[in-house]
């Protein structure tokens, strides 16, 4: 059966799964200048906008955050449109704000969040928003660290605790990344990782992404946020 039939125009471009987004100019020959926005520099193609995103995370762990995009002028340039240059799926968990960790301001990033980045009809057609109608070149899965999410589906999954309804719902979608191989935290840490691979799968095969093809426009990269370091990193 056909799902998500979300807004088709304009499709011309391809899901490339994260390869080659850090590997010199070769990864960002597709990258273009948008149109300055209130003297922002729009980015364009999935290679500069992961550079923009790694150098923001450097900035915001080595404590020299830049707050981009955050002046007078440009909330003013900004009540004409919108041009962010990433679509960040991230958990809820409230010490993962994306537009700080990748120290990015206001225009830069559509964010979409929920428990342990689950994907649902209404976050899949948030994301396919950003690509379709915004063309974003680059969707990023940002898992955490610790997620209490992943660590609730885990324990319910070994019986130690019962869920309330709406909760069981995020543990039932998790579940398939458990690795019943592993116990205790490397479980919880592996299942972290395998979920954000899952994740960001299923949306690099969704039909209405997947039929951005042969101009390599779209990158669907999966990373993790560490506590420990405050550094972002691609999940391979």
């Amino acid at each position: 059966m056909r799902r998500r039939r979300l807004v088709r125009a304009g499709l011309s471009g391809i899901v490339v799964v994260g390869a080659g987004l850090m590997c010199g100019p070769s990864a960002v020959s597709g990258a273009r200048a948008e149109p300055a926005v209130g003297g922002l520099s729009r980015l364009s193609g999935p290679g500069r906008a992961w550079r923009e995103l790694e150098v923001g995370n450097r900035r915001w762990q080595t404590f020299h955050e830049s707050f981009p995009d955050r002046a007078k002028s440009v909330r003013r340039a900004l009540v004409g449109g919108q041009h962010p240059f990433a679509v960040i799926l991230g958990c809820v968990d409230s010490r993962v704000p994306p537009e700080l960790v990748f120290d990015q301001g206001l225009g830069d990033l559509l964010t979409v969040r929920s428990a342990g980045e689950v994907l649902d009809e209404a976050v899949l057609g948030s994301i396919a928003y950003g690509v379709l109608e915004l063309a974003v070149p680059l969707i990023v899965v940002l898992g955490h660290q610790g997620c209490g999410a992943v660590a609730a589906a885990v324990h319910a999954d070994a019986g130690d605790s019962q869920l309330p309804a709406h909760i069981r719902y995020l543990a039932d979608r998790i579940r398939p990344a458990i690795d019943h191989r592993l116990h205790g935290e490397a479980r919880v840490d592996a299942a972290v990782t395998e979920n954000v691979r899952r994740v960001r799968d299923s949306l690099a095969g969704e039909p209405d992404l997947a039929a951005l093809a042969a101009k390599g426009r779209l990158a669907v990269v999966g990373a993790r946020y560490e506590f420990n370091s405050q550094r972002v990193h691609r999940v391979p």
